[in-house]
């Protein structure tokens, strides 16, 4: 537990605390940017791979969280590095964010770090987004890549089933009911499934040159985040050619994990897939679905200044490795969508540019 502070420029006491894990999650929940990543199961499945974890959180006199962070500790050679995704979850009022940006780099800096990176989860369109990119900039932070992924494409899900499918492109549309047609049948996975799934992925990584998780990895993410995690699985002819882990919180679905055979790219499986995820994210009350990463040079041509500019962006784009991937996401009707930057507070200057190229 950490010592409670009481913050004397307010008129209203402020406490720094490491809350329960009930409270924690009640707050991630009820934040207007709480997201998967910084719910405790997140932390969890982290925990178990490498990672320690801590949550801070500034509560008021009553004791409401009104601010916080699920910050990540990854410790080699007595030294570590520390991070927050898609955190922290900040407030409103200036007073609040100083306690808990104050109380993070203190945690950060007893752990040894190197340096710390926030990753606001806030998009570059939100008209929260300059000020709090302004603040943090007079903090004496500085903008940084992001891990996860900048640039994403949105699927808004408040609207009829119906407009859903419509907005998708005609192509789309056509490989959803062609895999239907042909006789795709998408089924709902369970804990057996996953080394079915496993194989999936492992198949499709050597494929398409990325790598995959352990089988151990899938398996907890899976678990630990029961009810809102869901395996989908599309069979063809008595074979699973296709599958799909995806996870929603209290704003979105995730498309975060997926993979395919040959038979599943050829039979519009993948397409099924999506399409159901989205339908089960539409039937939690989600707002949007999160199609993940795309290139981020188009993230950045939504905003570009000029057509010139734009159409640079685009030619970048193009030979980005994730284009294909772009191909597939776009059409199902979304919004190309950009978050802040991370953002980078340096602790053990000499260290940095080290701990970076190791990264």
């Amino acid at each position: 537990m950490i010592t409670k502070e009481i913050h004397a420029a307010t008129t209203t006491p402020l406490a720094l605390l490491e809350p329960s894990r009930t409270a924690w999650d009640a707050f991630v929940q009820a934040h207007p940017h709480g997201n998967l990543l910084q719910q405790s199961h997140w932390g969890e499945l982290k925990a178990g791979f490498g990672w320690r974890v801590r949550h801070l959180a500034v509560c008021d006199g009553h004791g409401a969280l009104l601010a916080g962070a699920q910050l990540l500790l990854r410790s080699r050679y007595g030294l570590s590095l520390a991070y927050t995704p898609r955190g922290p979850l900040f407030a409103s009022a200036p007073a609040v964010n100083h306690l808990l940006l104050n109380g993070i780099i203190r945690v950060a800096r007893r752990a040894r770090a190197i340096f710390l990176r926030l990753e606001p989860p806030l998009l570059e369109h939100d008209p929260q987004a300059d000020g709090f990119h302004t603040w943090l900039l007079l903090q004496g932070l500085h903008p940084a890549a992001t891990i996860q992924p900048r640039s994403s494409i949105h699927v808004d899900l408040n609207q009829p089933e119906a407009s859903l499918l419509a907005n998708c492109s005609k192509g789309h549309r056509a490989d959803i009911r062609r895999a239907e047609r042909n006789g795709v049948h998408v089924r709902v996975g369970s804990s057996s499934d996953l080394g079915t799934f496993q194989a999936i992925m492992e198949a499709t990584g050597q494929r398409a040159g990325f790598a995959v998780h352990s089988a151990a990895y899938y398996q907890t993410a899976w678990q630990r985040f029961q009810p809102q995690a869901r395996l989908l699985l599309a069979e063809l002819n008595g074979q699973t050619v296709a599958a799909h882990l995806v996870f929603a919180d209290a704003h979105a679905g995730l498309y975060l994990y997926s993979g395919a055979a040959e038979a599943g790219l050829r039979s519009g499986a993948n397409h099924l897939l999506a399409w159901e995820a989205m339908r089960w994210a539409r039937s939690l009350g989600c707002s949007y679905y999160d199609l993940w990463g795309i290139p981020d040079a188009l993230g950045r041509a939504v905003a570009a200044p000029d057509p010139a500019t734009h159409a640079a962006l685009e030619a970048t784009a193009a030979t980005d490795p994730l284009q294909g991937v772009y191909r597939f996401k776009k059409g199902f009707g979304g919004s190309v969508v950009r978050y802040l930057p991370a953002y980078d507070h340096v602790l053990l200057p000499p260290l940095y540019a080290l701990a970076l190229r190791s990264m």
